[in-house]
C-alpha cells in the first residue's frame, strides 16, 4: 500500500450546535461546498486507525502524535485502489487494532471485504457515512462545518486543521470551542451509531 502526503494538525468536536461558531460560520460564504458519501470501518479497538473508502478508494490515516492542547496529527498512510490483495486487507485490519484473520481470496473487491471479512466480525463495523462538507479559511486554517448522517442517525462537525499547531488551537479558541473535546472521526461515529465503547 503506498503512502501519500504528509499529515495535518487536526481538531474536530461533533454536535448539533456550536453557539458562536455557528454563527461565525453562518456568516461566511463557503469556499466549497461538496456532498460525499463514504464507508467507514469502525473497530471495537480505542487505538484504531482512521479506515475508509471514498471515492471508490481505501484511504486509511494514522495518529502520529498528540500535543499538549490535545491536537492530533493524522498520517496519511494509504490510497489503494479495488481489488486490494490478500496482503493489503491484512494490513487494514491490523491498522484497525484487531486480529488478522485467515484470508481465503488472493485479492478482495470492495464488497467482498465487506461481506467476507467485515460483517461476519462482532468487533469491526462497516458505517454508511453521508456528509455535506462546507469548507472555509478562517485563521490561516482549513476549516469545515459538516452535515454528517450515519445509518439512520444525524449529527453535525466542526473541523479545523493544518501543519501549523499553532495555528490550529488559536483558531479553535477564536470560535470559542476550546472547552469542547477533540473527538475524530472514528471516535464521534462510534458514539453516533451506539457501537464499541466510543
Amino acid at each position: 500500500m503506498s503512502a501519500v502526503s504528509p499529515g495535518r494538525w487536526e481538531w474536530r468536536t461533533f454536535g448539533e450546535s456550536f453557539g458562536v461558531a455557528d454563527d461565525r460560520f453562518a456568516a461566511l460564504e463557503p469556499e466549497r461546498v461538496h456532498e460525499s458519501d463514504e464507508t467507514y470501518l469502525l473497530s471495537a479497538a480505542d487505538d484504531a486507525d482512521t479506515v475508509k473508502v471514498r471515492d471508490e478508494l481505501m484511504d486509511v490515516k494514522h495518529l502520529e502524535h498528540v500535543d499538549a492542547d490535545g491536537l492530533e496529527q493524522w498520517l496519511p498512510v494509504t490510497k489503494a485502489g479495488f481489488p486490494l490483495p490478500a496482503a493489503d486487507v491484512e494490513s487494514v485490519v491490523a491498522a484497525l487494532r484487531l486480529p488478522v484473520p485467515a484470508l481465503e481470496r488472493a485479492e478482495y473487491t470492495l464488497d467482498q471485504l465487506l461481506d467476507e471479512v467485515v460483517r461476519p466480525r462482532t468487533d469491526l463495523r462497516a458505517v454508511d457515512v453521508h456528509k455535506l462538507r462546507r469548507r472555509y479559511t478562517i485563521g490561516g486554517c482549513m476549516a469545515e462545518w459538516t452535515d454528517v448522517r450515519a445509518d439512520d442517525a444525524s449529527t453535525r462537525t466542526i473541523a479545523v486543521e493544518i501543519e501549523d499547531a499553532a495555528r490550529v488551537i488559536a483558531t479553535v479558541r477564536e470560535l470559542g470551542l476550546e472547552s469542547r473535546p477533540n473527538t475524530s472521526y472514528p471516535r464521534g461515529l462510534k458514539a453516533l451509531v451506539g457501537f464499541g465503547t466510543a
